[in-house]
Order: C-alpha cells, then sequence, then structure tokens
C-alpha cells in the first residue's frame, strides 16, 4: 500500500492516480489483479471516497484498470475494446447526431467522453444492487414468465406519481404511462399526434435525436432561440403567427446542451402563447433529476393541460434498465399508449419490478443526493480547468451535467473536435445541436469527464497552436505593408 503526501501541492485525486499508474507499469500490479474498492481505498488513505472515484476515473478512461460493477475494478488485461473494426458498423458520418449516439454507448476503451450525455459508470453502481435485482425478482407473481401490462405496472405508475407529486405536479398513476426512456417518448409523440406537413416548433441548441426524428416524421422544424433564462418568447410567438405549429418541444430544466434553466415567468407565457395559438407541449424533463433545488416545470404550472410531460430513469440511475415515465391527461395517455403497443406492445415486466423495488426501499432519493454532491464538486472542478484552458463560460447554468464552453474567436471548432477524435477525446460542437445546423463555436462539456487534465492539456494546445498561428500571419502581415 502506498502513502499520500498531504504537504503536496499536487491533489489527492492526482497522487492516487499517478501511484497506482507506477504500479501497473511496473507489473506490481499485474494484469487481471483486483484493486480495493472505493470504499475500502478510501478508508486506507484516509481520504473521501470521492477523491477516489476521481482517481479510478481516469485510470478507466486511460484503459489502464476496467470497471467490472459489483465484481469491482481490474487491472486491464489488455484493450478493452476487442472487437475488430471490421465487426462493427458504423451508424453514421462522424458528427452526426446518430454517429455521437453510437459513440458513447459503444465506450470504446481510451476515448474520453468529454461531451457525452451520461454519467461514468462508476457513479451508477452502487444505485441498484444485486439484492434489489433479486428483490424485484421476487415481487413478480409469475417469476420470469410475469407480463406487464401496457401502461406499466399500478405499483410503479403509483411510485412515479408520487415522485411527481412531490415536485409539485399533480398527477395520479391514471396519467403515467411507462416507457423505454426519454428516446422512447418522443418516438410516441411524433406517431400519436404528429402527420406529414405538420409544422413543429423546437428550441434551439436542442437535443439533437430530436431533430432527426422530427425529420423522420416529415415534419417543418421552426427554430426558436434559447436563452439563459428560458426559450426567446418573442421569437416562439413570432412562429406561432407564422407557421401555427402543432407542437412545440422544450426543455424547462437544465436544457441539454446548455444546462441552463426558465425562469417561472417564461413558462408562464409559454403557456398562455399554447392556449392563444392553440398547439400542445412536450416538456422534456430527463435531465431534470440532476438539479440541485427545486426547479419550475411546466407540468407543475399547468397541471398537464396541454403539456405531455416525459422523464427518464436511464441516466441518473441505470441505462441497463432502459425506463422512462410520461404524464399527460386520460385523452392524450390514450393515443400514446396505443402507440407503444403498436410499436413495442409493453415494456419488460423484470425491468419494472427492478425500479419498483428501487423506488419502494427509499434508495432513489439518497442516490440522488450523492449524484449531486458528486456533479457539484465535478463542475466546480472542470470549470477551472476549462477556463484555464482558455474557454469561455459565458453562463455556466444551474447545476446538471453539461456546460456550454465557447472557443475564442478565429479558432476552427470543427477541426478542434476533428483533433481531439483522433487524440481519444469525443467533445460534440455546437452546430450539431443546431436545429437548422448553424455554425455556432460552442463545445457541449460533461463536466464528470471534463475535469480530466488530459481534456484541459488538449485544449491548452489547441489553442495555443491557434494563437501562434495567428501571430505568425499577424507578423507577415506587418511586413507586406
Amino acid at each position: 500500500m502506498f502513502s499520500l503526501d498531504r504537504d503536496s501541492p499536487t491533489p489527492l485525486a492526482d497522487q492516487i492516480e499517478q501511484r497506482l499508474h507506477a504500479l501497473i507499469a511496473s507489473s506490481q500490479l499485474p494484469p487481471g489483479a483486483r484493486l480495493n474498492s472505493i470504499r475500502q481505498l478510501a478508508s486506507r488513505l484516509g481520504v473521501s471516497p470521492n477523491t477516489v472515484v476521481v482517481a479510478y476515473d481516469r485510470l478507466v478512461a486511460a484503459s489502464l484498470i476496467d470497471s467490472r460493477g459489483t465484481a469491482g475494478f481490474f487491472v486491464a488485461e489488455g484493450p478493452a475494446d476487442a472487437m475488430p473494426d471490421a465487426a462493427r458498423v458504423e451508424a453514421g458520418e462522424e458528427q452526426e447526431a446518430v454517429w455521437l449516439a453510437q459513440q458513447a454507448n459503444d465506450q470504446k476503451a481510451g476515448v474520453l467522453l468529454a461531451s457525452s450525455g451520461a454519467l461514468p459508470a462508476t457513479w451508477l453502481e452502487d444505485a441498484i444492487p444485486a439484492a434489489a435485482v433479486q428483490r424485484g425478482l421476487a415481487r413478480a407473481t409469475a417469476g420470469m414468465a410475469s407480463r406487464c401490462p401496457p401502461q406499466g405496472l399500478p405499483e410503479l405508475r403509483e411510485r412515479i406519481a408520487m415522485l411527481l407529486r412531490s415536485q409539485g405536479v399533480a398527477v395520479d398513476a391514471g396519467r403515467i404511462l411507462t416507457t423505454y426512456g426519454g428516446t422512447q417518448a418522443i418516438d410516441l409523440i411524433c406517431r400519436a399526434f404528429l402527420r406529414p406537413g405538420d409544422t413543429v416548433a423546437v428550441e434551439t441548441p436542442g437535443y439533437f435525436l430530436l431533430f432527426d426524428r422530427l425529420r423522420q416524421a416529415g415534419v417543418t422544424i421552426v427554430p426558436v432561440p434559447r436563452r439563459p433564462d428560458g426559450i426567446d418568447l418573442e421569437a416562439l410567438d413570432a412562429a406561432c403567427t407564422e407557421h401555427r405549429p402543432r407542437l412545440l418541444f422544450i426543455q424547462s430544466v437544465l436544457h441539454n446542451p446548455t444546462g441552463w434553466g426558465s425562469t417561472a415567468a417564461n413558462l408562464h407565457r409559454v403557456l398562455m402563447l399554447a392556449q392563444r395559438h392553440d398547439f400542445l407541449i412536450a416538456e422534456d424533463d430527463v435531465q431534470g433529476h440532476f438539479h440541485p433545488g427545486a426547479p419550475t416545470r411546466l407540468a407543475q404550472l399547468s397541471g398537464l393541460d396541454r403539456v405531455i410531460y416525459y422523464s427518464s430513469f436511464c441516466k441518473a440511475m441505470s441505462p441497463a434498465l432502459r425506463l422512462g415515465y410520461m404524464a399527460a391527461e386520460p385523452a392524450l395517455l390514450k393515443a400514446l399508449m396505443r402507440e407503444k403497443i403498436i410499436s413495442v406492445l409493453t415494456t419488460a415486466a423484470l425491468n419494472e419490478y427492478v425500479l419498483l423495488e428501487v423506488l419502494a426501499a427509499g434508495r432513489w432519493r439518497k442516490h440522488l443526493d450523492r449524484l449531486q454532491q458528486r456533479l457539484a464538486a465535478a463542475r466546480a472542478a472542470a470549470t477551472l480547468q476549462l477556463r484555464q484552458a482558455g474557454v469561455l463560460l459565458e453562463h455556466p447554468g444551474e447545476g446538471g451535467l453539461f456546460l456550454w464552453g465557447t472557443l475564442p474567436a478565429g479558432v476552427d471548432v470543427d477541426n478542434v473536435v476533428k483533433e481531439a477524435f483522433r487524440a481519444g477525446i469525443l467533445l460534440v460542437r455546437g452546430a450539431t445541436f443546431a436545429a437548422d445546423g448553424a455554425r455556432d463555436s460552442h463545445i457541449r462539456f460533461n463536466a464528470a469527464f471534463s475535469q480530466q487534465p488530459r481534456l484541459a492539456q488538449f485544449l491548452q494546445d489547441q489553442l495555443s497552436a491557434t494563437a501562434s498561428a495567428q501571430r505568425a500571419v499577424d507578423r507577415a502581415r506587418s511586413k507586406v505593408s
């Protein structure tokens, strides 16, 4: 066991990472060796578990150690990405929406998911212990032969309704529909309420997979600018007057990709515009679980009048479960459930029983509290490192996973993003989140992964190289003049 130098200016997480790196490099920790658990190492070194998490996350990102779920952490035995390139089909071209979604889920060894929309796997390992899975299966009256009602297990829907009521959304189990996450919720809304030729208003920047799904539906997309305090109300009013949209997709809490929120006054005006112009609102609250406070939501203000609300447990609890939920008035929910039955019939009973067990046992609230503490620390560290590297963070948002950073003037964002991927760092440019594909100097940063020094060093090198090249051009121009 190694020791730490508490008088050193080197942060404790960095020291742990360096010591373990040296032990692995010298084969004192051979391939396949099991490491101490996070809590064990934290106790032996006298540091917080989060300090060990940071060190382990960096070593996982560097492909030096593997995380094997409840089995723990092990020294990597070779490239985790053993699948030959020829056996992997790429779903799209580089930086396309579906390509980015694939990269985040393929999780190729050594790639730092600096713009990913997901949390590090190490942050979610304690969310659903093996015992909870066993107890969830025990709840199923017919075991693995259990069927799930298309609307979702009644007991689970009541638990979800209780969760929403705690957020101020007046809803009962009869107004809840379970889904395979937020992506299926979007799909069901498109299937139930949109037809080719319809017009749909969306925020820009916004969720890139939503734009692809709407184009697939054959609708006309009307982009409305997003501001730090909410959607641009004047632009929305003008868009509604000119285009008469059938539906508005909006993220009121911890907007993706910016991390911005919405004021209650802004949301009240949105509801007034929906009434005046007669459109439905699809409120995406997938990121809302990460908010550290008590934000205002459209579903809360409207009582679900004209609002279809949807969220997910995938990002905050477990991507393995793939469970989300929708809330709407019965007439709207009926149309959504018809489309669910036609497309997938029902969600998996085992998934729903496991989620029911987690919610009933009270683990969800405790897990969220731990996540928010980790996110707050990660945001502070990532913000400091990104700013020191030269990234501008003018409106850092209210919390959550994302930081919306701007590269300095004169820097080619597309080139930086391409070079980053060649260096094993996944970055997503702002133009990818633009509903109309307009150029944008922003990059979405995932706070959990962007505290890695490797990212800050890459950005610093890129921006320094750009500045040097510009100075050379300026000198050449001055000589000519």
